[in-house]
């Protein structure tokens, strides 16, 4: 069965905590957001303040070297900080991101195989959230890493 995917209105984001939110996109009854079905992966867990995607490079998204595009582990890597701020939001808030710092330490090709972001909240205030984030392959090996600014919006 395929999940659904859409977005939900900022008044439905905010009408609850984030974490809880998240969950219910985990579980199906809340929508995945689009890019994440054009991207190849999803969100799979969830708990306050971090939070794991998984997915799978493939060709689709080579650059002309015929490896994966950085935009690829960038994109991982900014969701994971972001949604990591999500999962520690209060009811009525949302975020996002001021600024993102990636480093790419391995090459991701099409026979990398399925790879994890996670992604950490280390400090929220009351208007801006510090994350980072770690993408890897099945056997642990750091590929790229991030941290990111965020705004906290809200309450």
């Amino acid at each position: 069965m395929k999940r659904a995917v859409g977005v939900v209105s900022r008044e439905e984001l905010v009408a609850g905590d984030g974490l809880s939110f998240l969950r219910g996109i985990i579980a199906g009854t809340n929508p995945a957001p689009p890019f994440a079905d054009a991207m190849d992966f999803d969100l799979v867990e969830a708990d306050e303040g971090r939070v794991v995607f998984v997915g799978q490079p493939s060709a689709r998204f080579f650059n002309p070297l015929g490896t994966i595009h950085g935009g690829y582990a960038a994109t991982l890597l900014d969701s994971a900080c972001g949604i990591a701020t999500h999962s520690a939001l209060a009811e009525g808030q949302s975020y996002t991101t001021l600024e993102l710092k990636i480093a790419y330490h391995r090459a991701m090709t099409e026979n990398t195989g399925p790879v994890r972001a996670t992604g950490t909240v280390l400090s929220i205030g009351r208007r801006v959230a510090f994350a980072e984030a770690k993408l890897v392959d099945a056997e642990g090996r750091l590929l790229a890493s991030a941290t990111s600014t965020l705004l906290v919006i809200g309450q």
